[in-house]
């Protein structure tokens, strides 16, 4: 899973962990960081040897079935929270119940990207 960058108005670069999915803020100096902490590059490293010599691609994601609901269960909020939005604007609801609605999107969005 390649971490996503994007670009900020200071000059750094955003990208997500490539194990756990946190935020990484960091400067244009210096090769970009790809896990947020030494835990998460030591559990991609372990994912890594795991797959090793098998069939499962290296780059696999590997969930439990309960980490798949939970998954599951994350975008579903989030899917409901889009129709919400979707109903308040058919609606015309006024804009401070749109901007808390929004919020409540990009909350549950950050939360349905978390991986572990």
């Amino acid at each position: 899973m390649e971490p996503q960058a994007t670009a900020t108005r200071r000059g750094t670069a955003r990208n997500n962990c490539a194990w756990c999915g946190r935020e990484i803020v960091e400067s244009d100096v210096g090769r970009r960081r790809k896990y947020c902490k030494q835990s998460c590059r030591q559990r991609a490293y372990e994912q890594r040897n795991l797959v090793a010599g098998s069939s499962i691609p290296a780059d696999s994601v590997v969930l439990s079935a309960g980490e798949a609901e939970d998954l599951i269960e994350r975008l579903f909020r989030l899917r409901c929270a889009a129709e919400d939005i979707a109903t308040a604007v058919g609606e015309e609801a006024d804009r401070s119940e749109l901007a808390e609605l929004g919020a409540e999107l990009v909350a549950l969005a950050k939360e349905a990207e978390r991986w572990r």
